[in-house]
């Protein structure tokens, strides 16, 4: 071993172990074949986004936000993903909870079955939807008929074809979190008496409460800018159903620039709700 070798061992040593390997500055060491598909990459993700901001009408913008039915459009869309987000948080919650803590057979496939929505084209959900929920569906005509409770076409199918969709997002975060945790916290609970509902509120909801927020804001998200499962079960009446994708998909077809308009608010809502996560999603640690 040369000196310089073990002048190197002692630092790590007295540092604590190895030490990692800096990145070079300004990216020498880049292979080129690896460097030139990464710019292509981040120019072909970036690229839209920009032409959106340079094409916004900024000058006409306050007074396109302004209008009544972009008010309606955005009141609609930020209470019913608030709406679909509590609905996930209520069955969400302890479906991960199931997921992560209980072991029973066939577990594996109802998570791929609680994952489903996350791959299925957002369309389909909403035939799916129609299909149970309808007023001739699964489960529809019941609800019609025994509590007169008709939800295609209304505000609260809304929530349900947002909820449907978003719901997954909250459950996989969850439910890693869960698997995080350490369960003999809940275990030392149990055994001082407290039955697993008391454990699970008073000892890992706080532990998993990171997990949840991340979670909720996630599916908050991916409700505000649900389109196929929302038209194709609640419709596209203004006021009523019409949320803010919506009413981009309406404008584009008549006004392009108030849909560039409309576009902007959801870009700024998803950039804020990047900002918000950024700690726990983003940044490596």
């Amino acid at each position: 071993m040369t000196q310089a070798d073990t002048a190197g061992v002692a630092a790590d040593t007295l540092e604590g172990g190895p030490r990692r390997r800096r990145v070079l500055p300004g990216g020498r060491g880049v292979p080129v074949p690896l460097l030139l598909p990464a710019l292509a990459g981040l120019a072909f993700l970036l690229l839209p986004l920009i032409a959106l901001l340079v094409r916004a009408p900024w000058s006409t913008l306050p007074g396109q936000l302004s209008s009544t039915e972009v008010w309606q459009a955005l009141r609609l869309s930020l209470v019913s993903a608030t709406a679909a987000t509590a609905v996930s948080l209520v069955l969400g919650v302890p479906l991960a909870w199931l997921l992560a803590r209980v072991d029973f057979p066939g577990r594996g496939l109802v998570r791929a079955l609680v994952t489903l929505p996350l791959v299925l084209p957002p369309v389909v959900g909403g035939v799916a939807l129609l299909m149970a929920l309808g007023r001739n569906g699964v489960v529809g005509r019941w609800l019609d008929t025994w509590f007169g409770i008709t939800l295609p076409f209304t505000t609260a199918g809304v929530v349900v074809a947002e909820a449907f969709v978003a719901m997954p997002f909250l459950v996989i975060s969850v439910e890693g979190t869960l698997r995080a945790a350490d369960p003999r916290y809940e275990e030392a609970a149990t055994t001082l008496g407290a039955s697993r509902f008391t454990a699970f509120r008073r000892v890992t909801l706080p532990l998993i409460a990171p997990g949840v927020a991340a979670g909720a804001v996630l599916a908050w998200a991916r409700a505000l800018g649900e389109f196929g499962a929302t038209i194709t079960f609640a419709g596209n009446f203004p006021g009523r159903t019409q949320t803010m994708p919506l009413a981009v998909y309406l404008a584009l077809q008549s006004d392009p620039a108030a849909a560039i308009s409309l576009s902007l608010v959801l870009l700024a809502v998803s950039i804020a709700v990047l900002a918000g996560l950024r700690d726990r999603w983003i940044t490596a640690s």
